[in-house]
């Protein structure tokens, strides 16, 4: 396993596109944070607006606030995912992999594993970005291990994300339409899914969807205090929508799995 992840990092490691995107990540997530903590958007705008939403960085609301505001940056991953994937077949490396003498659960285990690695780094830097946030904003420790469930929600939802991509790559295998697909799909089509499936159903089953599922266990921070404040509760319970998302990323690994094994290449 090692040396699969290994010879996927020696292909990528001078790759000018990962490092822009993984910057963009890098860099944006905590630019726009430091913003909004700092009153980029006040209720009521110039110097003496309200800013509500600097509490959001203090412990233990941090964890969700980081983890809603992950889960819009996470795309500049899973484009990188597609970009990585597609490559692999416009330039016949696939095929080179294979001829070098790995089978094709090889190669696509590499993919699976480059999947957790980005996840893992991703997840690892949202918890040091939490912990730079919260003591700066809380001036304390006190309540750090508070809502901390939400990091572990961050890795379910870049795991659905990017495994979500990786099968896009594979059925598509050109950068361009995939980037196109996963785009359209994430925040357009399934949107229009899951407001059919919530209108017509007695419970908010559209919410289980791919993508949705792990976005149900980051909701926006002031959402889900408004509806705290009118007594709303959840319908569905977050280990629901865990539980879901990991099922998703089960159902991707197989569909990747029998597509890699049984088509041409």
């Amino acid at each position: 396993m090692f040396h699969l992840l290994t010879t996927e990092w020696l292909k990528i490691k001078r790759y000018r596109t990962f490092w822009i995107l993984a910057g963009l990540f890098l860099l944006l997530m905590p630019l726009w944070n430091y913003e909004i903590a700092h009153g980029f958007i006040k209720m009521g705008g110039g110097k003496n607006g309200i800013n509500f939403l600097n509490s959001a960085y203090t412990f233990p609301e941090v964890w969700g606030n980081l983890g809603w505001w992950g889960s819009i940056f996470i795309l500049f991953i899973s484009i990188l995912v597609i970009i990585l994937t597609t490559n692999e077949y416009s330039f016949r490396t696939n095929r080179q992999n294979v001829i070098d003498g790995w089978s094709r659960l090889q190669f696509f285990h590499a993919k699976v594993l480059v999947v957790f690695a980005l996840a893992i780094v991703a997840t690892l830097y949202l918890f040091l970005l939490g912990m730079l946030f919260g003591w700066l904003n809380s001036g304390y420790l006190y309540g750090l291990f508070g809502h901390f469930s939400q990091v572990g929600y961050f890795f379910i939802l870049s795991l659905d994300y990017l495994g979500f991509a990786l099968l896009i790559a594979i059925l598509v295998r050109r950068s361009g339409l995939a980037i196109g697909l996963f785009l359209l799909y994430s925040m357009i089509i399934e949107n229009i899914l899951r407001s059919i499936i919530n209108h017509f159903a007695d419970k908010p089953y559209g919410n289980l969807l791919m993508l949705q599922s792990s976005d149900e266990l980051l909701p926006f921070p002031l959402m889900q205090m408004a509806g705290k404040m009118m007594g709303m509760g959840q319908e569905i319970s977050m280990n629901i929508y865990a539980i879901t998302a990991v099922a998703w990323c089960i159902i991707y690994y197989f569909i990747c799995r029998l597509i890699l094994t049984r088509n041409d290449w």
